[in-house]
């Protein structure tokens, strides 16, 4: 595996909610020395609230959002550390707007499942905000990112020493 230190990178490890950018894109982070955040954490207390009540998020909802997690990625490469963050990124125009606040120097990894692994996941999940519930109206926003330029994509039927190292195999060959 090649070096990816060479110079500070940020990678967003996207997907709907159920795929497991937190715990893909915390165990990438270690094993590679980067900064991790977690993107849930950057949501306004009115997103939370919004989608613990089973409510889908607007643009206009995540605009804001999208901009704080731009804005950490920005601060972090200005800095010279390599930073990778969790975060739907649902449509292409919010990937576009986070390559803007990167620089355009700004790496995806798309975890992609099956509907009925996802519902899976989310069900045994314990004391996350977003309910199963809103599952469908983010497979329904999603734009696969397939043909944009910087995108691994990695199925999640696998164990989460097997997903991180597809991931990271596939960003050493784009890089």
């Amino acid at each position: 595996m090649s070096d990816m230190s060479k110079a500070p990178i940020a990678v967003i490890i996207m997907g709907v909610s159920g795929s497991g950018k937190s715990s893909i894109g915390e165990k990438m982070a270690a094993l590679r020395g980067q900064y991790f955040v977690e993107g849930d954490a950057l949501h306004p207390a009115a997103n939370v609230e919004k989608m613990s009540k089973g409510i889908p998020l607007t643009d206009e909802d995540r605009w804001p959002w999208l901009d704080l997690i731009g804005q950490q990625i920005a601060a972090s490469l200005a800095k010279g550390q390599a930073i990778a963050v969790s975060c739907s990124a649902l449509k292409r125009s919010y990937r576009e707007r986070l390559r803007a606040a990167a620089g355009g120097h700004l790496y995806f990894v798309y975890l992609d499942g099956s509907k009925e692994l996802l519902t899976k996941r989310m069900g045994e999940r314990k004391g996350h905000f977003m309910p199963a519930s809103l599952l469908e109206s983010q497979l329904q926003t999603l734009e696969v990112p397939t043909g944009e330029p910087g995108v691994v994509t990695v199925g999640i039927d696998d164990t989460v020493d097997g997903i991180v190292e597809a991931a990271l195999k596939g960003l050493d060959a784009i890089r």
